[in-house]
């Protein structure tokens, strides 16, 4: 684990809030010089506490206004691998996250379509027919709040 000092935490709540700020503007915000910052920057992606920067794309405005988190308990009697199953659900372009988990599913998906009959189609085509796939439980997304913050 790499050992954070206070301005460490601070550029990494900063950068959680938006990653596109330069290091030149982080580094006044917290009296440091461009090069200092961009080094800081740098030893916490090395360090694997920076991850990827990735857009957040807004499903509605793209024209996917369904988002249904399914749970899959995959079939006991099937003996498919897990690997073979997360391979083939990932394949899906509907699939935004797959997450494996422990309880009462085996796996959640978050799934976007473009209404209730493109989910139908992608359920029946797409995930129902997936290596493994046993019990669903479907859950359709009513409204979205993002917690602030990093962690």
């Amino acid at each position: 684990m790499i050992e954070l000092d206070d301005i460490d935490r601070q550029l990494i709540a900063s950068l959680a809030r938006n990653a596109r700020q330069s290091a030149s503007a982080l580094g006044k915000r917290y009296g440091l010089s461009q090069p200092a910052t961009w080094r800081r920057i740098k030893r916490l992606e090395e360090a694997g506490v920076l991850g990827d920067q990735r857009l957040r794309l807004d499903a509605q405005m793209l024209g996917f206004g369904v988002t249904v988190f399914l749970g899959i308990k995959l079939a006991r009697k099937a003996h498919v691998s897990l690997e073979d199953f997360e391979r083939a659900v990932a394949a899906i372009p509907e699939v935004q996250t797959v997450e494996h988990i422990l309880g009462l599913y085996d796996y959640r998906l978050r799934v976007v379509a473009r209404d209730l009959p493109d989910f139908e189609r992608v359920l029946r085509r797409r995930i129902m027919t997936l290596p493994g796939a046993g019990e669903v439980e479907a859950n359709v997304l009513l409204s979205e709040e993002r917690l602030a913050g990093p962690l």
